[in-house]
Parts: structure tokens; C-alpha cells; sequence
């Protein structure tokens, strides 16, 4: 792992802190606290477990395998969205597009437009202070010498105040970053343990969101790659099938650019379907049609790469005609969706053109797609979307999708913003991806 100190220390979080209501609450290990630095950015770390139920929320702390954070049968009879909030606010480099801002903007929106728990009662359930996910939950996914190596170079992080972990230079670590990271990760394993909780009385089981960063779907088996540091998404399919022996995983990646890292770290296995749509010729450069797989694993890979312009309409016909008829032929056992929301037209980082109501068609409809599978049991967790803006937004009406209740996005977005879509070259390359894959 190639490290290139910054010797600034990170931008203060500002104001975005205080407005969180999330309480990250971590159980240390004696090896995770090698120098007084790190110990005074977790002073406040809690021993003690227990639940408190207030306004439709879950707390917990102190986290054991004898004492997992899903919430009671009860708790999640009438719910339909559980989400959790790890918004690694000590992750945090000035400018830099995947910040501390990014989580704080999405409750900001959820807050206004009453989507919380507050307002929602037992419809919406927030679990809060999650379970990190252990070092051997991420060791299912990446190799223990990175994991060992990322925890060693915080006592760097400590001392420079913030460096690169990625030789490429757009992934970076400050001394918090590896504790947030597991937390991230652990926020997504916790709610598979609730949703998959739920789907065993309910055949109506709450879609679980986590709002979560860094994020994850570039994070290659070895190490950090394009602002991710943890495979959140694979991390929890792997859990998924360990801890609950939900054997086949369908993974859905809808972010803009392809998801390598997930793509990686499951090439060569039957089991669990990858499945990426994303901007051609973007970052990572990787992701191309005619990668499906290896060995027992050919054809369980599906990249579909779509030009640059696409969107709304080429979308809804991507999923009508590729999404829904290989999950249907996969069988899952649970969905698990990377959900990236740089695909958005105001989006700085890329050049499709989806709207918040591409984003709510595609949360409805994969939430039914699971329903139809596998007794509901789906999980979205949060990769890009850095215009604070629209990510909040959509990411909004996801949650009134799962709601059932109609979209707002008449509200948001401008049509007058959109151009012709390039519909002959989407055509083309749904045509040819369906003659890959036998579709």
C-alpha cells in the first residue's frame, strides 16, 4: 500500500456535525489504541449494552455476537424502510467531493420533507450505534495485510494529519478513517440481520438503507481504490450468506461508474450475480460488456455500459429487459443494491442525465423485484452522488418509494435541463447484452 503523506490536517467538519443526530458508538479493541492521539478521538466510546426505543429509533451499544443490534419482531411489524447513518464525520479532506457533507445533506432532506423516524413513527425505523463489522467480516472480502496495514498507518494519520492511501492519489485516510470504515461496513451487516429478521414473519419485510460513506464498490480485494476503503456491498453478501446461509446473492450497482472492486472480488463465483450499469469510458475504465465471469463463475458478471447522455428512458428499459430478467433466472436469495447517485444530471462527476424520478422508478421497482423473489429481503447501501442537492433529494424519494407513496420529483427536477437521450447506441448495447447473457 503506497503512502503519500499530506502534511495539513483535514478541514474542520463545520457546522454539519452538530446537525447529525446519529451517535457513533464503536467497540474498541486494547490493539486499536497505540497512541494517545487515537485514544482521544474515541473518548467517548461506550462499554455497556443495551435498547432504548424512542420516536421509532434503536439505540444500542457495546456490540457481541451474543448481542446482535436487529431490532424486536415487534419493532419491525408494520415497518417499511429500516436505514442506519455512519456519516464518518472524521473522514474528511477540504474540497474533496466524497466528504463529511454528504450524509448530514441526506438527513438534512429526509429531516424536511418528514421521512425520518420522527415523523414516521413505526413506518420508518432508524438503527443507530451500530455494530463495526470485524476484522474478519472484512477479511471475507479483502486481504488480512491490507486490513492489518490500514489499521497501522492511522498512527501516521495521527501524526500528518491526513495522507493518501490509494497510490493514485483520490483515496484518502485521516485517523479515524479506519474505525469509521469498519463502522460503515458494520452498518450494512446489521441491516441484513434486521431485514433478514423481519423476512421470517413478514412477507412484507422493511427495505433497509444504509447511509453510510466512505463508500465501497471500487475497494479491490488488496486495498482502497477511488475513494472507497471497504467493499461495504460484498463485505455484507459474503455476511449474508455466512451468518444467515442465504446462498445466492444478486447484487445490483446502478452508481455511474462500474463497480471494480465488487466486480473483482466475486469473478469467479457462481453464487453471487454482479450486476453494473454505468457510464461508458468512465472511471474506473474497467467494466466492460464482454466481462462475465470466470471459471465457475462465467455469466454470474453482468456490465453494461451506456453512453454518456443516458438516461431516464434508457433506464427504465434497462432494468424492464436486463435487471428484472436475470434476477428472475438468478433466483436470489436477497438483493443487495449499490446505490449510487452520480448518475444525476447535476451531478459534477459524470455526464448521464438520470433525474430524481430515475431514481425513484429504480428504487420501486427493484424493491418488487425482491418481493416477487425473495420474500423482500433487499438492502441498499450509499456509494457516490456529490452534488449534495440532487443526492439528497433522490436518495428522499427512494425512501418514498419503499414508502409506496408518490414520488415528488415533479418538485425537483427541470426537464428543461435534459437533452435527446442517445437512444440508437443505448439500444445497441442492451441488444448486445442481452445476446451475451441468452436474455
Amino acid at each position: 500500500m503506497e503512502l503519500q503523506p499530506i502534511f495539513s490536517p483535514p478541514s474542520s467538519v463545520g457546522n454539519a456535525c452538530f446537525r447529525m443526530r446519529h451517535q457513533i458508538c464503536m467497540s474498541m479493541n486494547h490493539h486499536m489504541c497505540k497512541s494517545d492521539a487515537r485514544n482521544r478521538v474515541f473518548l467517548r466510546l461506550q462499554s455497556e449494552y443495551s435498547f432504548k426505543i424512542s420516536r421509532g429509533s434503536i439505540y444500542c451499544s457495546n456490540f457481541s455476537e451474543n448481542n446482535p443490534t436487529t431490532p424486536s419482531i415487534s419493532e419491525t411489524t408494520d415497518a417499511k424502510v429500516i436505514y442506519s447513518v455512519a456519516p464518518a464525520m472524521g473522514h474528511n479532506k477540504e474540497s474533496h467531493p466524497e466528504c463529511n457533507s454528504r450524509v448530514p445533506a441526506i438527513m438534512d432532506a429526509l429531516e424536511k420533507v418528514e421521512l425520518t423516524s420522527k415523523f414516521r413513527g413505526s413506518e420508518v425505523i432508524e438503527l443507530q450505534s451500530l455494530r463495526p463489522a470485524s476484522v474478519d467480516d472484512i477479511a471475507s472480502v479483502h486481504a488480512k495485510a491490507y486490513v492489518s496495514g490500514l489499521e497501522k498507518v492511522m498512527d501516521q494519520a495521527s501524526e500528518k494529519g491526513l495522507i493518501f492511501i490509494d497510490g493514485s492519489g483520490p483515496t484518502y485516510a485521516t485517523p479515524t478513517t479506519f474505525q469509521e470504515s469498519l463502522l460503515a461496513a458494520g452498518a450494512g451487516t446489521s441491516l441484513v440481520d434486521s431485514v433478514v429478521a423481519a423476512s421470517k414473519v413478514s412477507h412484507n419485510p422493511p427495505v433497509g438503507f444504509a447511509l453510510i460513506r466512505p463508500p465501497g464498490h471500487h475497494a479491490v480485494p488488496k486495498g482502497p481504490m477511488g475513494f472507497c476503503v471497504f467493499g461495504n456491498v460484498a463485505i455484507a453478501a459474503r455476511y449474508a450468506q455466512r451468518a444467515h446461509g442465504l446462498k445466492r446473492v444478486f447484487i445490483i450497482d446502478f452508481d455511474v461508474h462500474h463497480g471494480n472492486g465488487t466486480n473483482d472480488a466475486f469473478y469467479d463465483d457462481p453464487d453471487i450475480f454482479f450486476l453494473s450499469t454505468h457510464q461508458d469510458g468512465s472511471y474506473p475504465g474497467t467494466g466492460k460488456i464482454d466481462q462475465v465471469g470466470r471459471g465457475a463463475g462465467e455469466g454470474a458478471t453482468l456490465n453494461l455500459p451506456l453512453p454518456g447522455g443516458s438516461g431516464d428512458i434508457a433506464m427504465r428499459t434497462v432494468f424492464d429487459e436486463v435487471i428484472a430478467p436475470c434476477a428472475q433466472r438468478f433466483k436470489p436469495d436477497i438483493i443487495l443494491v449499490s446505490a449510487g447517485y452520480d448518475g444525476h444530471v447535476l451531478d459534477p462527476l459524470a455526464s448521464l442525465q438520470y433525474t430524481t424520478g430515475t431514481y425513484y422508478m429504480l428504487a420501486s421497482s427493484i424493491k418488487q423485484l425482491a418481493k416477487d423473489l425473495c420474500g423482500g429481503r433487499c438492502v441498499f447501501f450509499l456509494e457516490g452522488g456529490y452534488n449534495l442537492t440532487s443526492l439528497s433529494y433522490s436518495v428522499a424519494d427512494s425512501f418514498r418509494a419503499f414508502l409506496g407513496e408518490p414520488s415528488l420529483a415533479a418538485d425537483f427536477d427541470d426537464p428543461a435541463i435534459l437533452y435527446d437521450e442517445p437512444s440508437k447506441m443505448v439500444k445497441q448495447a442492451i441488444q448486445k447484452i442481452k445476446h451475451i447473457h441468452s436474455l
